[in-house]
């Protein structure tokens, strides 16, 4: 559990996708367990508005409804918007690590996917930055 809490503290997004990743295979996993801080908040944002966000993001991604989606490329997508909607992140900064989670943890045309959703939804959501 220690360990978990300082990976949150040091990454607060990745331990976030991990635990809304397992939360959306078994919907007996309560995502916020275990997590603090950013992580935390960031798993229980995303599932309290994730009706909201997955119908922004299915309107936004072209023939690639939610459920053709793989598994980690719609949490990632849901937690980047939530970013973007509900925090003072700047567009760019979410973006990129968004981008960065897909490289990471999915395929190799994953951060192209995310990159392409995710800039059609914050020139919708964000004007300023």
């Amino acid at each position: 559990m220690v360990e978990h809490a300082s990976k949150a503290a040091r990454d607060p997004r990745a331990a976030a996708l991990a635990a809304l990743y397992q939360a959306d295979l078994r919907s007996d996993v309560d995502p916020t367990a275990g997590l603090t801080g950013k992580a935390k908040r960031y798993a229980a944002g995303v599932r309290i508005h994730q009706r909201d966000l997955d119908r922004r993001i299915e309107s936004a991604s072209e023939r690639w409804p939610l459920h053709r989606m793989p598994v980690v490329d719609r949490t990632i997508l849901r937690l980047a918007l939530y970013e973007l909607l509900h925090e003072s992140t700047p567009t760019a900064v979410v973006l990129n690590e968004a981008v960065e989670l897909a490289k990471r943890y999915s395929t190799k045309k994953s951060g192209a996917f995310v990159n392409g959703v995710l800039s059609a939804l914050a020139g919708q959501i964000r004007t300023e930055d």
